[in-house]
C-alpha cells in the first residue's frame, strides 16, 4: 500500500465521541418522547458509521432510511452544488424525521435536504450532525443538534473520508499535507 502524502493528527478521540453520542441521545429521546416511531435519515455516505452509533444508543421505535447527497465529488472543496444520487425509499409524511449528517461545512448540502424533506410534510423534521464549521457558513443553516464545533480544517475518519480513504478511522483527524 502507498504511503499516503499527509498525516492524520487526531483531533476528537473514540472515547470522546461515544460519550458526546450518549449525552445527544438523551436529549433526542427527551424531544421524541411517545413518538410512534423516529424515521431516522442518514446522508450518505458519511454519516454511516455516526447513524450506526446513534441509533444503537437511542431507546425508541426506529426506522433508518438513507439520502445520498453529494456537494464533494473526491475533492476538498464543496461545489456547493447539492445533488441527490439516492432518494429515501419510504414516506415521510405525518412522521417524526431526524436527519443525521457526518459535517456541516457551507450548510449547503443540510439546507437543501432539510428543505426537500418539508416539502413531503413530516410531522417534525428535527437535524444532528456531527460536526459543524461555523466559519465556513455560506448559507443559514444549523443543526438542531451538534456533536462539535470545530475549526476550519479538512477532516477524515469516523466515517468521513478524502478521495474514498481512512473512512475506517475510529477518532477524527484533521488531515496535514507533507
Amino acid at each position: 500500500m502507498p504511503a499516503r502524502p499527509y498525516v492524520i493528527d487526531q483531533m476528537i478521540s473514540a472515547k470522546s465521541i461515544a460519550a458526546r453520542i450518549e449525552s445527544l441521545c438523551g436529549e433526542i429521546q427527551a424531544e421524541f418522547e411517545g413518538t410512534e416511531k423516529l424515521f431516522v435519515v442518514g446522508l450518505l455516505r458519511g454519516s454511516f458509521v455516526f447513524i450506526a452509533d446513534l441509533v444503537r444508543e437511542l431507546d425508541l421505535p426506529i426506522e433508518v432510511d438513507f439520502l445520498e447527497a453529494s456537494s464533494y465529488g473526491d475533492g476538498m472543496e464543496s461545489s456547493r452544488e447539492v445533488r441527490i444520487l439516492k432518494d429515501l425509499r419510504g414516506a415521510i409524511e405525518g412522521r417524526d424525521v431526524l436527519v443525521v449528517e457526518d459535517i456541516v461545512d457551507t450548510g449547503h448540502t443540510l439546507h437543501h435536504v432539510r428543505n426537500l424533506l418539508m416539502s413531503r410534510e413530516p410531522a417534525r423534521l428535527k437535524t444532528i450532525a456531527l460536526l459543524d464549521k461555523p466559519s465556513r457558513r455560506e448559507v443559514d443553516m444549523k443543526a438542531d443538534w451538534i456533536g462539535f464545533e470545530i475549526p476550519d480544517e479538512f477532516v477524515v475518519g469516523y466515517g468521513i473520508d478524502f478521495a474514498q480513504s481512512d473512512r475506517n478511522l475510529p477518532f477524527i483527524g484533521k488531515v496535514r499535507f507533507t
